[in-house]
């Protein structure tokens, strides 16, 4: 199963609906709360250049974008495949 990371803040709906989709899928991810900012902040904005909006979701190291990237990505059959399911 690939390794699944995703970037989150507090209180975030577009977050909360990604975390549900991997839910229902049945993969573990490995969740950084970047709420009050901090070096999770920044190792965020290194690694998806000119994204600032949460979530930022990363599968196997590649960035696949937010939460409305994801469920595009599940409509066109192509998540399952990404996450090795």
């Amino acid at each position: 199963m690939a390794k699944v990371e995703i970037y989150t803040k507090d209180w975030c709906g577009y977050c909360a609906r990604a975390k549900a989709l991997l839910g229902s899928k049945g993969v573990a991810f490995e969740e950084y709360d970047i709420t009050l900012g901090g070096p999770k902040r920044e190792e965020m904005l290194e690694r998806a250049p000119g994204r600032t909006s949460v979530p930022q979701i990363f599968i196997d190291g590649s960035h696949v974008g937010g939460s409305d990237d994801l469920s595009a990505l599940n409509r066109e059959g192509k998540l399952d495949a990404l996450l090795g399911l």
